[in-house]
């Protein structure tokens, strides 16, 4: 049986079962137990919605991983997700405070680091730095981690968006690890390719629930994937991310070098990331804390145009694709450069529909 089942088929395929038939039964619980999200306030639904998805996407997640994985290379990644997850379901269940959620998610990321041996350990010439010590690499990989996952959990608005862009941020994941794997293989079975073929089975495991899981939350959503989802899925994209940092891009007929992996993380996970820094910004600016809950992410702005959950979700996932496409044409570009432009060219496009709606406001006083 060759790799290429291995790593892709059986591992998407095994979440995605286990994912698909986990949500039923998910529902009729949340249903018996009152367990649900409901409209009114910022939330854009209507209806009461069960909000425990996220169970059955780290269902699904777990079951195949173990089943799939090589578990003495990825045990702590796991003993790391079950604390995140955890920490989902008690502010899914209590509302758990800001402070104590970074707590928790503190500590599942110091099992990364210091058990799993995953951190970022250099800037790849980016400002002039290379190599980070130590304890700097400590608290960058904490605060890396710790913004991507919340960046997804912000992001987590409208039916269908945090699925969908964590679905197309694994596939692109997986394709780069794959073909990572394959390129190492060339060269004989050794401990590296082993480690990276495990980082494309994370990969199409994670695109494997969360493609079960749009079955049933896109729009008109039938569960919502809750803190408990949106965690896991912000934690697994953050350790693909560190690791595609540290190794680079290693794929046939592009020159191998580690300066693209910075480059390539950020522009797979760009929307989550740029929308999240943009709405701090402004918050800060209008002296709120940036933690203070608003209507000024891109999908509300989109709402507010009268695109609908369905046109903006598929919207910000054309977005998010064809940025992934771009950045592989500006590779070949310096860290910083490559950085620069994919910058103005995200905050360029999203601030497209502020623009608009502002335009819409205004005819509208008049």
């Amino acid at each position: 049986m060759s790799d290429w089942h291995i790593n892709i088929v059986f591992p998407l395929l095994t979440s995605f079962i286990v994912t698909y038939l986990a949500i039923p039964k998910i529902i009729h619980f949340s249903k018996l137990s009152r367990l649900f999200a409901f409209a009114g306030g910022r939330n854009s639904h209507e209806g009461e919605i069960p909000i425990f998805g996220g169970v059955a996407i780290f269902a699904g997640l777990l079951f195949s991983l173990v089943f799939w994985a090589e578990l003495e290379e990825i045990q702590f990644i796991l003993v790391s997700l079950i604390i995140v997850f955890f920490i989902g379901i008690l502010d899914d269940l209590l509302s758990l405070s800001p402070f104590r959620k970074l707590v928790g998610q503190i500590s599942s990321i110091l099992v990364l680091i210091y058990l799993a041996e995953l951190k970022i350990d250099g800037m790849h010439n980016l400002f002039g730095v290379q190599t980070l010590p130590p304890w700097i690499s400590v608290l960058f990989t904490i605060f890396v981690v710790v913004v991507i996952t919340n960046a997804y959990n912000l992001i987590d608005g409208i039916d269908g968006l945090a699925g969908g862009l964590g679905a197309i941020a694994s596939l692109f994941f997986g394709v780069i690890f794959l073909l990572s794997y394959e390129s190492l293989m060339q060269h004989g079975y050794t401990e590296e390719s082993i480690e990276v073929g495990q980082y494309a089975i994370i990969s199409f495991t994670l695109l494997g629930s969360l493609l079960a899981f749009l079955r049933y939350n896109f729009n008109p959503a039938k569960i919502f994937m809750g803190d408990t989802g949106s965690l896991v899925i912000g934690l697994i994209l953050s350790i693909l991310s560190i690791k595609l940092i540290n190794n680079g891009i290693n794929i046939p007929n592009i020159e191998h070098s580690t300066e693209r992996g910075p480059f390539i993380a950020i522009a797979l996970l760009a929307i989550p990331l740029y929308d999240t820094f943009r709405v701090f910004f402004i918050r800060i600016l209008s002296g709120y804390h940036p933690l203070h809950p608003d209507r000024n992410h891109i999908h509300h702005a989109l709402l507010d145009l009268g695109f609908g959950h369905k046109k903006s979700t598929l919207t910000l996932y054309i977005f998010s694709f064809l940025i992934a496409v771009i950045s592989y044409f500006m590779i070949d570009m310096s860290l910083g450069l490559s950085i620069f432009i994919l910058t103005f060219i995200v905050l360029s496009c999203m601030s497209i529909p502020f623009i608009l709606l502002q335009n819409k406001n205004r005819k509208g006083e008049k």
